[in-house]
């Protein structure tokens, strides 16, 4: 069994959440006067400098280069802590941009106790009704989400909802970023009924507030057109996902990254329904554009390598797959590290490729890894270990 769908689903859902929930925050830098104090300048010349780093963390996230952002993020949480003290709301900011980065790398434990913090000082700061303690809500619940921890999630999601529709409206486009991120949630645990109804409002609050042609708009009918395709909804689905890609590629362009979400989307519809010759060159448009906007190594270049080689597994076409699999596997273990579970997945995924061909006794250390890596970082009952559990159980009955 493949866990392609989930890495596809977090490709996915770093789009669905932009804004709210997921994503390092910008830091505007402090405006200096003229005839300031040298202690004024030199605070003003700190804080300019935390935002530059800011910035540039910002931009190696976007790239994938995790392990170059972080100590740039850390420079910046130490300059905030010093100029502005531990209770500042940039401090929050900056405490949350590290707790990202960390849960990039799959450092859910140390990310953790950071978004924690920054929460705890927004609250303070701004009050428990602020929009951007919705945001740290949010942020927090996403990392129960990515650990299984899914009855932790919940409550913050819907805690998050309620301030924003509180404070911002029932009809803003943030509310329709709650209630997307709140059906995500209860569609990863097969709540597909309560998903639906959430989903469709934030569509048409998107479609009313923003226009048929947004691109939030297009993220919506994205995630409708997933649900439907989870539910095996497929002719529901397709309509939806081209609408997606369509806007995309008039709104972004042919050759952005969010368009080759929707070609890789379509392409897994397509290959679920058996449309082969339908599917491989979308697939292929997708990687090729993932390649030249965000580079080779990006870890959304994985994804889409761990795509099409699954393509060609279905076909058979085994000698094709498996050099895609194992680039795929390179790249998340230099980008994430050997124990990130993004890594576990290709794992997975390549051990489920050579049992496919009975070369059992090379596919069951794959399995024996991806195994150990789940069950250290998401625990032993998360969807993932189970997963990779049946698999190796499979594996041990055919030897």
């Amino acid at each position: 069994m493949n866990i392609n769908k989930h890495s596809k689903q977090r490709l996915l859902k770093i789009v669905a959440i932009v804004g709210v929930a997921g994503g390092l925050i910008g830091i505007t830098p402090p405006a200096i006067g003229q005839q300031k104090p040298p202690e004024m300048v030199a605070q003003s010349a700190a804080l300019e400098e935390a935002a530059r780093l800011n910035e540039q963390t910002v931009q190696l996230y976007r790239q994938g280069k995790y392990d170059a952002a972080i100590p740039l993020a850390e420079q910046a949480l130490t300059i905030h802590k010093r100029m502005l003290g531990a209770e500042h709301p940039n401090t929050a900011t900056s405490l949350n941009n590290l707790a990202e980065l960390y849960k990039a790398q799959g450092r859910y434990e140390e990310a953790e106790p950071l978004y924690i913090q920054a929460l705890d000082i927004i609250k303070r700061q701004l009050g428990a009704e602020h929009p951007d303690t919705a945001t740290g809500l949010n942020n927090l619940a996403g990392l129960y989400e990515l650990q299984g921890r899914y009855r932790e999630a919940e409550p913050l999601y819907i805690q998050a909802l309620d301030i924003i529709k509180h404070q911002l409206g029932a009809e803003h486009p943030l509310t329709a970023t709650s209630l997307n991120n709140l059906a995500l949630l209860y569609k990863v645990q097969g709540r597909y009924e309560e998903a639906e109804p959430l989903y469709i409002q934030a569509l048409d609050i998107r479609k009313r507030q923003l226009g048929t042609e947004h691109p939030d708009t297009a993220v919506s009918l994205n995630n409708l057109a997933l649900l439907y395709f989870s539910q095996g909804r497929y002719e529901e689905a397709e309509p939806l996902y081209i609408q997606s890609l369509t806007i995309r590629k008039r709104q972004l362009g042919a050759d952005h990254p969010s368009t080759a979400i929707s070609l890789n989307n379509l392409a897994g519809l397509y290959k679920t329904q058996g449309h082969y010759n339908e599917a491989e060159p979308l697939y292929i448009q997708a990687l090729a554009i993932i390649k030249r906007q965000l580079g080779a190594d990006h870890p959304n270049t994985a994804v889409s390598l761990n795509n099409l080689a699954g393509l060609y597994k279905v076909q058979g076409r085994y000698e094709e797959a498996e050099p895609l699999y194992i680039q795929a596997l390179d790249i998340r273990k230099r980008q994430f590290g050997a124990d990130h579970p993004s890594t576990a997945i290709s794992l997975n995924n390549l051990a489920g490729l050579y049992y496919s061909q009975g070369r059992y006794r090379e596919a069951e250390p794959f399995y024996l890894q991806a195994l150990q890596i789940f069950e250290q970082r998401l625990g032993p009952d998360h969807p993932n270990t189970l997963k990779v559990r049946n698999n190796l159980e499979a594996l041990r009955n055919r030897r």
